[in-house]
């Protein structure tokens, strides 16, 4: 620890804190998650887990690079690469329009997020999510804007795999994870408190609704608009999909209404959504993805959001 000066607290994740600290011997900007050991067995082995995927991905350039982890006395630290916000973060913070904001469905105000910054955001998160599954065998179980993070290099990557399953033929068998981001097939099993058995479809639906949060700049299914959470938890697995705000092009459309699709076996496969018109439209693209970022912390800046996280 002496080799390591703490910058401040940037974030908590599933178990534990996380700081934005310098390596004073490197000279880098890390994110380390500091842990306490005092867990149950089920949280251990979560943390052994993603320890375990972090390393074992230091090939993907959609997941957070791992730098190293040691242990003090009842705690244990692990040192990531520094990503500067994440995906809720940029849009608004998940939060519902204010009056006078802007509409997300009026065709005559400027999007959100452009259409090929959420292209290239979508395109960068399903390969993280093929290279999980298809070279680690692994399923994330946890998508959600917070779990997508951003650097001012215009950089996503997915992080947080407190809670990741190992693919076993293709099916997993454990409920785990943010409830509100859970496919419907996933709620109707805890609904009627069976183990639901999910592939790896479930992701595809939560990246989905990611993706139209990322859009909209709030939760699809805003806790404020219904009676309770099991009204809400109805509207997920009985209502209509939610769709991305009017001005985003067919093509983007289709692509949000295949993820979203009730059933989980009508919904694509990674492969089949990296060849969706949508995606492929990403090719030989020139997008400014670090001056989007830019202008998006200094959107936050000026509504007096607090210091970013770095994980969550």
């Amino acid at each position: 620890m002496d080799e390591i000066e703490v910058i401040g607290e940037v974030g908590r994740g599933n178990y534990g804190s996380v700081q934005q600290v310098y390596h004073r011997p490197t000279g880098v900007t890390m994110a380390m998650k500091e842990i306490r050991l005092e867990l149950d067995e089920s949280k251990l082995n979560g943390i052994i887990m993603e320890l375990d995927i972090l390393h074992r991905a230091a090939l993907s350039p959609e997941i957070v690079e791992f730098y190293g982890a040691f242990t003090i006395e009842s705690c244990v630290y692990y040192c990531m690469e520094y990503m500067d916000a994440s995906l809720d973060i940029l849009t608004g913070g998940g939060r519902p329009a204010k009056v006078g904001e802007k509409d997300p469905d009026d065709e005559s105000q400027e999007l959100r997020v452009p259409e090929p910054v959420l292209r290239r955001i979508t395109l960068q998160m399903i390969k993280g999510l093929k290279f999980l599954k298809d070279e680690l065998q692994i399923m994330h179980r946890d998508v959600k804007p917070t779990n997508v993070l951003m650097n001012r290099k215009g950089e996503v990557k997915l992080c947080d795999f407190g809670v990741s399953g190992q693919l076993e033929k293709s099916l997993a068998k454990t409920n785990i994870g943010c409830q509100s981001y859970m496919a419907p097939e996933r709620i109707k099993g805890e609904s009627q408190n069976q183990l639901s058995t999910y592939t790896v479809s479930s992701d595809v639906w939560s990246a989905g609704l990611s993706i139209v949060e990322l859009a909209r700049g709030c939760y699809p299914y805003p806790p404020e608009t219904f009676a309770n959470v099991f009204a809400q938890l109805t509207a997920i697995v009985h209502g209509a999909a939610p769709r991305l705000p009017k001005g985003y092009s067919e093509d983007a459309h289709d692509f949000v209404a295949k993820c979203l699709t009730k059933d989980p076996n009508g919904r694509p496969t990674y492969a089949q959504l990296l060849e969706h018109p949508f995606l492929l439209a990403d090719k030989d693209s020139d997008v400014d993805m670090a001056g989007w970022v830019a202008q998006a912390l200094e959107r936050r800046a000026v509504r007096g959001g607090t210091q970013v996280p770095s994980e969550s």
